[in-house]
């Protein structure tokens, strides 16, 4: 993290920012250093130095904004400002967030803290803050025109307030906010319960569901988009470059989603059920906890389930809609399965000997070729695993449980070996009777044709 109190220009001169209205006055000699992330990897949480004790949060390919007292006060700053987020290696695109990145970093604090939230605004527009799902004033609610005045750009507008109650809660902007969430900016506000006994766990990750509809071989995303979105990403960060959540074996472990897209997402586990423990309303109490291996998220909603890491492996971890497990995804592709194009394919590569033919026997082998894309582009389909392609995109992660995980390491400890006789494998000796369906209404298709190398 990097100092940024040189880019709001000199210390006075960045103090002169602030608000001159009377709700954002302060006896404060100074604004708080505005941290800067420029890294797209998760970065190590920040364990508390004063307070009650608590577990910090990790936010996957995110990190925790740092904090300091002042005369009992909690106090931090934002800068709204335009960033460059590495999407994935090779695609990075040009998004407005929070301290250099997007999603931005994690405000985290204790039940019963009061916080004095800096926010300074660098975009070329007007914003505000909504702290989505906290008990606050009114006047501290971030609704452009009806809690306060909008921050103008250049400005730097104080947030004070109590928090009253723990949970998992979000941050963004509430004025044009269709054009400013869609361009990135958002982020997680973490109150820790103030008794350290309540709802403890040894592992706690933050996934924020967003999207982006970005053209393939451009930078910007398209802010009109209400449903046709071709990159569904976890904080901002597309799969195989989401890193995998790291567990010891037994450790309890809480998973925090929110979905702040323009649909709901299933998000499917592998190898475990769970308990949903939380919404961004509260803790679910333990008679009213139900299990799963799916939670649908509401947009606009988070949802915190918890499991204890008792299985090894590398599990999935995945929205469940198909087309969110795949990248640059075009809605005008044609359905090839089935067709002969060998005779189309020697016409085209007469003029294009590059040409490709895909599609005839299914997807799968856009994850193994090679192809040529425009710059600044992923493939639909990306990421190796130890046995071949895992033909997976967007939102896709893996939960690497590994025995004996140092408290604290969130490193990647590698792909799991599968003991002896616990794998899948290819059986070469004689079939059992192939069971058949009796019902004339059911009929058996013919085979699909192999892919042959000219298409």
């Amino acid at each position: 993290m990097m100092n940024r109190r040189q880019l709001l220009g000199a210390s006075a001169a960045g103090a002169a920012l602030v608000s001159s209205t009377a709700w954002s006055k302060t006896t404060n000699m100074g604004l708080p250093d505005a941290a800067l992330m420029e890294s797209p990897l998760t970065q190590a949480p920040l364990m508390p130095s004063s307070g009650p004790d608590y577990n910090p949060v990790v936010t996957l390919n995110g990190w925790t904004l740092p904090s300091r007292m002042n005369n009992g006060v909690k106090e931090f700053h934002l800068v709204a400002e335009p960033v460059e987020r590495e999407l994935a290696d090779g695609m990075t695109a040009y998004l407005w967030g929070y301290n250099g990145q997007s999603i931005g970093p994690t405000i985290e604090a204790v039940e019963g803290d009061r916080v004095r939230i800096y926010v300074t605004n660098k975009l070329p527009e007007h914003t505000t803050v909504h702290w989505h799902g906290l008990i606050l004033p009114s006047g501290m609610d971030g609704v452009g025109g009806l809690s306060h005045p909008a921050i103008p750009p250049g400005k730097t507008y104080i947030y004070e307030f109590d928090l009253v109650k723990s949970g998992t809660f979000m941050y963004h902007p509430h004025a044009d906010e269709m054009v400013q969430m869609a361009m990135g900016m958002m982020g997680f506000f973490i109150v820790h319960p103030k008794d350290p006994a309540f709802m403890p766990v040894d592992r706690d990750f933050l996934i924020m569901l967003n999207a982006f509809d970005i053209d393939p071989g451009s930078y910007v995303p398209k802010i009109m988009t209400m449903n046709d979105f071709n990159l569904w990403t976890w904080n901002s960060r597309i799969f195989p470059d989401i890193d995998p959540l790291v567990v010891s074996k037994n450790d309890r472990v809480r998973v925090r989603v929110g979905n702040l897209t323009m649909t709901n997402h299933p998000i499917h586990m592998h190898g475990y059920d769970f308990e949903v423990t939380g919404t961004d309303g509260g803790w679910v109490r333990p008679e009213a906890r139900w299990p799963e291996v799916s939670i649908d998220i509401p947009v606009g909603a988070m949802r915190a389930y918890e499991f204890d890491a008792e299985y090894l492996g590398d599990w999935a971890i995945h929205c469940h809609k198909s087309h969110h497990t795949m990248n640059a995804m075009g809605h005008d592709v044609p359905t090839f399965i089935g067709v002969d194009k060998s005779k189309l394919t020697k016409k085209i590569r007469v003029v294009q000997p590059e040409y490709m033919p895909m599609g005839t026997a299914g997807m799968a082998d856009m994850a193994e070729m090679s192809m040529e894309l425009p710059n600044n582009t992923i493939p639909m389909m990306a990421g190796w695993g130890p046995y071949g392609p895992l033909e997976m995109g967007g939102m896709f992660s893996v939960v690497k449980v590994r025995e004996g995980i140092s408290a604290g390491d969130y490193s990647d400890p590698g792909w799991y070996e599968n003991p002896p006789g616990t794998q899948a494998y290819e059986w070469t000796g004689e079939l059992p009777e192939l069971a058949k369906a009796t019902d004339a209404a059911t009929t058996i298709t013919p085979a699909p044709l192999k892919a042959s190398s000219n298409g």
